[in-house]
């Protein structure tokens, strides 16, 4: 029943900062014990889980991508935005969000974006 859906710009200029919203419906983000987080797969690399945040709107962040990463939510519209700034070509990846019961586990996912970095 939850659904995601990532949104935003397809193609970013290096140094400025990748923008991303997830839309949630079926569910609250607010709902006890689920966490809603952002993972990414650059081309022919693995998954990589990028941070969270919680129900209870605590964040939880990688430690590589921390200093660049940010992620918050707006409870009327239930959804939830990741900010990755000062981005390279090396930030080019499918971008998912995706929820679970802990930052290991996601039950659902959205379908993907791909965020481009190029100038």
């Amino acid at each position: 029943q939850v659904q995601l859906q990532e949104s935003g710009p397809g193609l970013v200029k290096p140094s400025q900062t990748l923008s991303l919203t997830c839309t949630v419906s079926g569910g609250s983000i607010t709902t006890n014990y689920y966490y809603w987080s952002w993972i990414r797969q650059p081309p022919g690399k693995g998954l990589e889980w990028m941070g969270a945040i919680a129900y209870s709107g605590s964040t939880y962040y990688s430690p590589s991508l921390k200093s660049r990463t940010s992620i918050s939510r707006d409870t009327s519209k239930n959804q939830f935005t990741l900010q990755l700034s000062s981005v390279t070509p090396e930030d080019t990846a499918v971008y998912y969000c995706a929820t679970g019961p802990d930052l290991t586990h996601m039950d659902y996912w959205g379908k993907g974006t791909l965020v481009t970095v190029s100038s």
